[in-house]
Order: structure tokens, then C-alpha cells, then sequence
């Protein structure tokens, strides 16, 4: 009896599951909701990084908006660069146009010999934290934190901590914005990278204060908007502003600010090989010596 009773049993269970089957299979083809061919072959060319570089959540989103709408601008994907723009304009059928390469730029340069230091954070090894704490452990409330909460959210490990700041990698940054969104003080933004002429600052003190906090601040002294024949270079709020439209990057800002608040990275290039250069020969130097 107790045999017949456990058949019973299972022979309903298995009823009941070829039932339900066959009503979720019936309900998946009433209720499925068709999905546009052109969105999936658009999705399949985006990178799926997901940064939010273009201005959507993520490459889903960005894929759905561009097949509803085929004038959105196709070059939005920082990631992918050109290449997946004149992917994804074939698949649409329109003009790719031109996706200008983008960088992010760090707009501080207090490293630990320039920046003053108020105290010792000993706290939870983020900027947002630090700055929590009566704006951080540096005398400049403007600057970077050092902590690395930009390098956190990088995904394409391009940022890192220098002597005490963020420093961009060029080469590989791709503009998603990540690093940027991520710093409580919004020292980071992105500009094209055709411009190597910015200012490395964003404190907005008097230059009496600012140099106070740090050595390479930005002072307001207004010789940089003197030295610039281009109209691009302002001072607002007692600091230095380039415009990238009108940048030509000549350099002569860079040239004529007394803290070097503004660097120009051509002369930066320069003078790091210079100083490569000057150290493999005292390299070379002390291994003729040793002989």
C-alpha cells in the first residue's frame, strides 16, 4: 500500500511539472517581447566595460538607445574609440564621423615635498573618508588625498599614486570618466588629448593661502593670461583656467607661471629623458670606476 502510495505521488509530481512546463513554454512565446536585431549585432561590438563613458548605465543601455534612435551619436564609447564607432555606423548605416581621443587629466600637483600636512590620517584608506575628516589631512582642502580612490575605480589600470598625487597614464586612459566621478575633490576631468598644456591646480584661495598650503599652487597672478597671444588662458577665482578649444599649446603659460602650476608635457617629456639620460651615465660611470 505505502509503494502504491510513493507511484502515486511521483507520478502526480511528474503530471504536474510536464503541466507547468507546457504552461511557461505557451506563456514565454505570449509574453516574450522581441528583441531588435540591430541593438543585439550593436551590443556584440561594444567592449561591455560598462564604464558609463558614453553617458548610459552601461553597453546594454547605450546599444538600446542607439537602435531607437540612429541620429544618437555613434562615437560615444570611449572605449571602443573609432574602431567600434565605424563598427556599429555600418551596422546602422550612417556616418561614423570623428571620435576624438580623450584623456583624463589630474588638476593637482601637491606632491609630499610641496603639499603641507595638518596631520596624520590613520583612518580607512579612502578620500572620501579622509575628506570626512575635517577635509582631509593636507593644509589644501582643494588637492588630491593621495588615497587612491581614482585608482579603485580605473578598470583599465591607468591611473596611479605619484609622490603623493594621481598621475594619468595617456597611453592607456580611455576616457571612461571612472576616476573622475570617483574623486570627492573633482580634480579630474576629461579633455582631448591634443591638449598637453593645463593647469595642475585647483585651489581658489588668495595666492598668499594657497601658496601657504602648497608650493606648487596656483597664486592668481594673472602672468599666464598675459603670456597667452590666444585668448585661452583666464584667471577665475584667483586661478588659472585653459580653455581646450583655444589652447594652441605654445607653452607660454607654463613658461611665464612663477609656481609652475601649469605644465606643459611636451618639456615634461624633455626633461624626464634628460633625466633618464643623466642617469644611465652615472650609471655607466660607476661601473667604469668599479673596473
Amino acid at each position: 500500500m505505502e509503494i502504491k502510495a510513493v507511484i502515486i505521488a511521483v507520478v502526480l509530481v511528474v503530471v504536474i511539472g510536464f503541466i507547468a512546463a507546457a504552461i511557461l513554454s505557451y506563456a514565454s512565446k505570449v509574453f516574450a517581447i522581441e528583441v531588435d536585431p540591430t541593438v543585439s549585432k550593436i551590443r556584440e561590438e561594444l567592449p561591455g566595460a560598462n564604464c558609463g563613458g558614453c553617458g548610459f548605465a552601461g553597453c546594454d543601455d547605450y546599444a538600446n538607445a542607439l537602435g531607437a534612435d540612429h541620429s544618437l551619436d555613434c562615437t560615444k564609447c570611449v572605449v571602443g574609440g573609432p574602431a567600434v564607432a565605424a563598427k556599429i555606423a555600418d551596422i546602422l548605416g550612417v556616418a561614423a564621423g570623428t571620435a576624438e581621443k580623450q584623456v583624463a587629466v589630474v588638476h593637482c600637483n601637491g606632491t609630499t615635498e610641496a603639499a603641507k600636512t595638518v596631520m596624520a590620517y590613520q583612518g580607512i584608506n579612502s578620500c572620501k573618508a579622509a575628506k570626512n575628516v575635517f577635509g582631509g589631512m593636507n593644509a589644501c582642502h582643494y588637492g588630491c588625498l593621495g588615497l587612491g580612490d581614482c585608482v579603485e575605480a580605473c578598470q583599465f589600470d591607468s591611473i596611479g599614486i605619484v609622490d603623493g598625487v594621481a598621475m594619468v597614464n595617456r597611453d592607456t586612459c580611455t576616457a571612461c570618466g571612472a576616476c573622475a566621478r570617483a574623486c570627492p575633490n573633482s580634480l579630474i576631468t576629461v579633455t582631448p588629448a591634443k591638449n598637453i598644456v593645463f593647469v595642475r591646480c585647483s585651489n581658489e584661495d588668495l595666492g598668499k593661502d594657497a601658496m601657504a598650503a602648497c608650493l606648487n599652487a596656483c597664486i592668481g597672478c594673472g602672468k599666464c593670461e598675459k603670456a597667452c597671444k590666444f585668448d585661452a588662458c583666464h584667471v577665475e577665482n584667483h586661478l588659472s583656467h585653459i580653455d581646450p578649444d583655444k589652447c594652441k599649446n605654445c607653452g607660454m603659460c607654463a613658461k611665464a607661471c612663477p609656481t609652475h602650476a601649469i605644465i606643459n608635457l611636451r618639456l615634461a617629456a624633455l626633461a624626464k629623458k634628460r633625466a633618464e639620460k643623466a642617469a644611465e651615465a652615472k650609471a655607466e660611470e660607476s661601473k667604469e670606476a668599479a673596473v
